[in-house]
């Protein structure tokens, strides 16, 4: 697998172009413009980090944290750069992160066609406990809820992973 010179730091209120442009590249029903900036300037519950290579901003991931459990809001790696391992870096990230601010469980939807998600997902211990029906509004399409227990991290593993920007 390709390593890349990448840098995971929080997403900020100047970024939300460049996730556009990833959201767009990535969904047919993409977040707007307005949803990011609700998410980043009123939720106080929200935590969005974002994935550069060479200034660029490749990918991002955001989840809401409310007690001690963390919920995936969205993911998404630019399709120029997936397949090399930057989302599973994304969601260790996004584990360390929740694991840091107390939570001990964390929960996703994920289209149920969509196996390769699925197959990440699994990998980094998230298990099917249900179905979401119709859940995906421009296909009407299923999701699948996944939920994984966050023990197991370490303080020294997840810093590691955070890195110097959390």
């Amino acid at each position: 697998m390709e390593r890349l010179p990448i840098e995971f730091r929080p997403m900020t209120l100047g970024d939300i172009p460049a996730v556009l442009q990833v959201e767009q590249a990535s969904f047919t029903t993409p977040w707007t413009r307005q949803a990011f900036y609700n998410e980043l300037a009123y939720n106080q519950f929200a935590q969005y980090m974002v994935v550069e290579k060479e200034g660029r901003v490749i990918g991002y991931c955001g989840m809401w944290l409310i007690l001690n459990e963390a919920h995936i809001t969205n993911i998404a790696i630019h399709p120029d750069y997936r397949g090399r391992g930057i989302g599973e870096m994304m969601i260790d990230g996004m584990m360390a992160l929740a694991r840091e601010a107390g939570a001990d469980s964390m929960t996703l939807e994920v289209r149920v066609s969509n196996a390769i998600a699925q197959q990440l997902y699994r990998k980094k211990g998230f298990e099917m406990t249900g179905i979401r029906p119709r859940y995906y509004t421009d296909n009407q399409e299923d999701a699948m809820i996944m939920w994984a227990k966050l023990d197991g991290g370490s303080d020294e593993a997840d810093r590691e992973v955070l890195g110097a920007g959390y």
